[in-house]
């Protein structure tokens, strides 16, 4: 380290590598997943040159958001982003079998969903499991390896009595028996300590060798102290947010984090300079959207009680407002930890974060527990999201589920092919290949949009053929 204008050359130097998230999770987390493509694009060239890592563009709730809120196409929406970066690597947050949805698809939407993604501009997919089951990676994995595209795969932290040091640094092993060139620690809660964050990166870097990544969110206030520990313990990249757009349930800001690594070993190498006109232009973004921005004042203290990502803890605020029971939120947050223990410890993040927060609040609202089920809940139990971390608890199960037989292969076997399907159904309003995954991820949704955009597209005489809409924004 520096100290008194002299480097302490026992320590390796290395360039340390800063994500942004601004484009992709800082958006979700911060302000509902809305930020259009028009807000992006006027400080992509100056983006373009600061020398990120890379940047996240892509995946999480951006896809469905696109069509439901923002009549945006997201694909033609990664089309457009990736033809204003020339430098710099963009990537994306898949669910694995879940692709960017909320159940398991199969595996031919799998493969051809990461085919398209690639094709459209893709370099490095960052793949994630809610239950850390590996199975429900296996076939993304396998279709980014063949694409030629940076395969990253991600252990979804969480604190529970079965998840250990020792597991954790045997799931990047195995992840690098799969073909990771990289492994990411998606601490989705901001729950990971500055020790525990050290320990950890060290027992991935000895179990494998590759670079590992810290993504973590602010809600604890632990994430630029978890971040500083994990890069002294080896840590080659971190996820940062842009300075409007960080902390609460969002991450680290980005200015911050270059700051503090200046002039010491691990240098980012950007310079704060090159951040001004960017953070000047997402605080207008930010003041926009005021209305609708998660205005985290602090620390939000139910993470660490709870273990309650910010996006769940909101979801379960509107679930009690709409049944006039926001009275019962204090009850609803104790009842979850119980919830995840009997349903074996599952890492609450999309989609398992849903399905416990969901249960629990029928289990305070109804008075009694268990009494009313969700198809998601009794799909948990079934095996059909894949293997729980520990065992469900067996009473439970039997009340859930009966004598129904819980299936132990890998869940995508059971899922029939879906794509020719879709086609068939969608092929009258059809304008891009692309269509017939976006309708396959979301029907509902995807029917409404595409059909509309049909509309638009032959109301403007230009007929089938796919269409972009790159030509309405500046290059």
């Amino acid at each position: 380290m520096q100290m008194n204008g002299k480097q302490d050359m026992s320590v390796t130097a290395r360039t340390v590598g800063i994500t942004e998230t601004v484009l992709r999770d800082a958006h979700q987390s911060r302000m509902a997943t809305r930020m259009r493509l028009e807000e992006m694009l006027p400080v992509t060239e100056i983006m373009d040159e600061v020398g990120y890592h890379s940047l996240e563009v892509w995946g999480g709730a951006t896809f469905d958001t696109c069509m439901r809120f923002l009549d945006e196409d997201p694909w033609d929406r990664l089309r457009v982003i990736r033809k204003h970066f020339k430098k710099t690597k963009l990537q994306m947050l898949l669910r694995g079998q879940n692709v960017v949805g909320y159940r398991n698809y199969a595996d031919d939407t799998v493969r051809e969903f990461v085919k398209r993604a690639v094709g459209n501009g893709l370099d490095i997919i960052r793949i994630f499991d809610a239950l850390n089951d590996l199975r429900n990676l296996e076939v993304a994995a396998d279709q980014v390896k063949k694409e030629g595209a940076h395969l990253q795969l991600s252990i979804s932290y969480t604190l529970s009595p079965v998840d250990t040091l020792d597991k954790f640094a045997q799931l990047a092993a195995d992840m690098k028996s799969m073909g990771a060139d990289s492994i990411c620690v998606k601490d989705m809660a901001g729950l990971i300590s500055p020790i525990d964050a050290a320990a950890l990166v060290r027992a991935i870097k000895t179990k494998t060798g590759l670079p590992v990544q810290l993504h973590t969110h602010y809600t604890s206030g632990m994430g630029s102290m978890a971040y500083f520990a994990a890069i002294e313990a080896g840590a080659d990249v971190v996820d940062c947010a842009i300075s409007p757009f960080s902390m609460g349930t969002s991450q680290p800001p980005t200015e911050s984090m270059v700051a503090a690594l200046q002039r010491s070993p691990y240098d980012t190498r950007i310079e704060l300079e090159k951040l001004v006109p960017i953070a000047e232009h997402f605080l207008k973004v930010r003041e926009k959207h005021a209305d609708i921005f998660v205005q985290l004042a602090g620390v939000d203290i139910n993470v660490l009680l709870y273990q309650i990502p910010g996006g769940m803890y909101s979801n379960l605020v509107n679930q009690l407002k709409e049944q006039n029971a926001l009275g019962k939120l204090g009850a609803v947050l104790k009842e979850v930890p119980k919830v995840r223990k009997e349903m074996g410890y599952p890492p609450l993040v999309t989609p398992t974060s849903q399905i416990v927060g969901t249960q629990a609040t029928l289990n305070v609202l109804t008075g009694e527990r268990w009494k009313i089920v969700p198809k998601e809940v009794k799909n948990y139990f079934l095996g059909f999201y894949g293997k729980p971390p520990a065992d469900v608890d067996p009473d439970i199960a039997k009340k859930v589920i009966g004598n129904e037989e819980v299936i132990t292969c890998r869940p995508g076997e059971k899922i029939a092919p879906e794509l020719a399907d879709a086609a068939k159904t969608i092929a009258p309003w059809i304008l891009q290949p692309e269509d017939v995954l976006s309708y396959v991820l979301f029907p509902a949704i995807a029917k409404d949009f595409l059909m509309k955009k049909y509309a638009k597209v032959t109301q403007r005489d230009i007929g089938l053929q796919p269409m972009s809409d790159e030509s309405a924004y500046p290059v």
